[in-house]
């Protein structure tokens, strides 16, 4: 029965919901006047005597010409008090001290002589108690009629007692709509083990969790620990699995303020909370400084990282963005979304290939593009090392042609994507990033500035080892990994987007920025983690098979040479690399050799030309036995066999 008049009070509180403010000021009126009346009262044991009735008119009349502007003033009459917290009672308590002592002041000056003092008092207090009063009841009011239908409610546990998870708490108590009662919370520091907050309990540390999960009927964990690192994640999940319950986490802050909410967040764990890494911090009046109001140009816009520059470019409201794409199919999935994420920016998909200078020739002179952002380039390396000669005419001459072009046109700015393959590199993809990174350094000498920025492998960008995880998962496995030691440096698309305009906003020309990547992370470690994400366990229900190194794979990348000099940025997360700049003049003779190479398909010429730019440079012996003489390879193989010491081979 208590049920059912708490539900039927709130549909007529809904009713009213139009003329919600007036309610409140009908309701704090009443307050006003019933704590005057009840202080008189209270003063003279309910028997006013007749002399005082003036003095009872004046202090109404007084009272409610003081409290009325006061509340108004400090906003009480505007707040929904089914979220009544702290802050709203430290207000109440300032704005009754203060209608309070200008109610009394006013009497002074208006009232009748004999006023009694103790009725000051008596009607603070009471009316203190009174409009702090009906707002918690309000509110306890709604919390216990969520809770009479807490039945048919999922019984949870809150991992993460901290900020996150008491911000969690109360928005899970205040929305009707999540289905969810909250039994306790854990949390691994063993300090805060058997406190209670907000009336909830803190049962214990992770390890505990198994027996809480039992001994209380816990359906399911939410994660609310958004700062933590990956290590912390993978222990927080390896409790949840040996618990055998669910779990969701809750994103960390600015994933809440984009999106607006922190319990309608709750999402699966993802692969990018395993790395544990901390939100970008952006200096975002530079960027808008570089990018607002300006033509952006972009190539390779409809890739993983080209198409998150995009939708991060559009946030700066620039004058227009220039897209320009080979692939048609992904080119017009991109425009959809950016025309209907950011109607008010101007967006031209402009199909084309960096390898076509006329074709770049017509979009530049009709756009006029002042910051070009060069995303555009063959990156997938055993495929690179099969295709040589398309490497290099699309990684190399490629950029050759966009970025003299851009200064053929006036551009400012021009910023090249590379990678951390180009650092010693023991493929074609990284060989071909390297000579682009040289090319870009060696035509500074004004404007445009040019800048390349270097960073590894970004999370579930095309061809990364997420996505063909999932695939190889959802198949029923194997997954197939090539070497237990082998490791990469991971960050997730918006945070390399991201970067890579902070980056952009700081060069004066010639730099090679290399983003903070963390600690490189096992790809077997990686695999068993998406195992477990997907509810299954590692070696049991999805095994995992070592395939051995691919053409041009290494083991570990890394991100600068021997010969370069770190220097820091005013961005944590971002430093520049001061290393060898060859001559211009020497890049055209080098470019040229590598064009004769490429025109007479000769793997041999193209393989000792891009050894002789980089001379880090080491091929893979899939490349090597193209070039090698198949009859000194035969006569190496038969001396190995009888023990005796091969030849020394020169290959140039």
């Amino acid at each position: 029965m208590l049920g059912f008049q708490v539900h039927f009070d709130i549909r007529r509180v809904r009713r009213l919901a139009r003329h919600y403010r007036w309610v409140v000021r009908a309701i704090q009126l009443g307050i006003f006047l019933f704590a005057g009346l009840s202080a008189f009262l209270l003063r003279f044991d309910f028997a006013i005597n007749a002399d005082y009735h003036p003095h009872l008119r004046v202090a109404l009349i007084v009272w409610v010409l003081t409290k009325v502007p006061v509340f108004h003033w400090l906003g009480l009459d505007r707040g929904w008090w089914r979220y009544t917290s702290v802050p709203d009672l430290v207000r109440l308590a300032a704005a009754n001290s203060i209608g309070s002592s200008l109610s009394w002041l006013g009497i002074l000056l208006f009232g009748p002589p004999g006023f009694p003092r103790s009725v000051y008092v008596l009607d603070f207090l009471l009316c203190a108690m009174m409009t702090a009063g009906i707002r918690v009841a309000v509110r306890v009011a709604l919390e216990a009629s969520r809770q009479a239908g807490a039945g048919t409610h999922r019984r949870i546990l809150i991992y993460g007692a901290g900020a996150a998870g008491v911000t969690l708490l109360r928005e899970i108590r205040q929305n009707a709509a999540l289905a969810f009662e909250v039994v306790g919370f854990i949390d691994d520091l063993p300090e805060k083990t058997g406190h209670t907050i907000q009336r909830v309990r803190v049962f214990g540390t992770g390890s505990s969790l198994s027996s809480v999960v039992k001994t209380q009927g816990i359906e399911m964990v939410l994660i609310a620990v958004p700062t933590a690192s990956g290590a912390e994640m993978s222990a927080i999940l390896k409790h949840c699995h040996e618990a055998g319950v669910s779990y969701k986490t809750v994103p960390g802050l600015a994933e809440v303020l984009e999106s607006g909410g922190l319990a309608s967040q709750i999402r699966d764990v993802a692969v990018e909370d395993l790395l544990g890494r901390n939100p970008v911090r952006l200096d975002e009046s530079e960027i808008r400084a570089k990018i607002g109001q300006n033509v952006v140009m972009i190539t390779g816009a409809a890739g993983s990282i080209g198409s998150e520059l995009s939708r991060q470019i559009c946030r700066f409201e620039p004058a227009a963005v220039v897209a320009y794409e080979i692939s048609e199919t992904a080119l017009f999935h991109l425009e959809q979304e950016i025309r209907q994420r950011f109607p008010k920016v101007t967006f031209h998909a402009e199909i084309g290939s960096i390898q076509n200078r006329q074709r770049l020739r017509d979009v530049f002179r009709q756009h006029t593009p002042a910051v070009v952002y060069h995303a555009a380039a063959y990156k997938h390396v055993p495929l690179m090392e099969a295709h040589v000669f398309e490497a290099v005419e699309n990684n190399v001459f490629g950029t050759y042609n966009l970025a003299t072009i851009a200064a053929e046109f006036g551009v400012g700015d021009f910023v090249m994507i590379s990678s951390d393959k180009a650092v010693r590199p023991a493929n074609i993809m990284g060989a071909t990033k390297r000579v682009a990174e040289l090319v870009i350094r060696s035509l500074q000498n004004g404007r445009p500035r040019y800048a390349s920025v270097r960073f590894g492998n970004v999370l579930g960008s095309n061809g990364s080892v997420v996505p063909i995880f999932k695939k190889q998962i959802a198949a029923g496995g194997p997954i197939t990994v090539t070497h237990p030691e082998m490791r990469r440096y991971f960050m997730t698309i918006p945070e390399a987007a991201q970067l890579v305009l902070q980056a952009s906003a700081m060069g004066d020309g010639g730099e090679i920025f290399v983003l903070d990547m963390g600690k490189p992370v096992p790809i077997v470690e990686l695999a068993r983690q998406l195992i477990l994400l997907s509810g299954l366990q590692p070696d049991e229900d999805i095994p995992i098979e070592f395939t051995g190194l691919r053409p041009g794979e290494k083991l570990y990348e890394e991100l600068n040479l021997a010969d370069e000099r770190t220097v820091p940025t005013r961005h944590k997360k971002i430093q520049v690399y001061a290393g060898a700049c060859l001559p211009y003049e020497k890049i055209i003779h080098h470019l040229t050799v590598l064009r004769n190479a490429c025109e007479k398909r000769d793997v041999r010429a193209l393989m000792l030309e891009l050894k002789d730019i980089v001379p880090d440079y080491n091929p893979s012996k899939e490349l090597l036995k193209r070039i090698i003489d198949p009859d000194l390879l035969q006569l190496g193989a038969a001396l190995n066999e009888t023990g005796s010491t091969p030849p020394v081979m020169d290959f140039r």
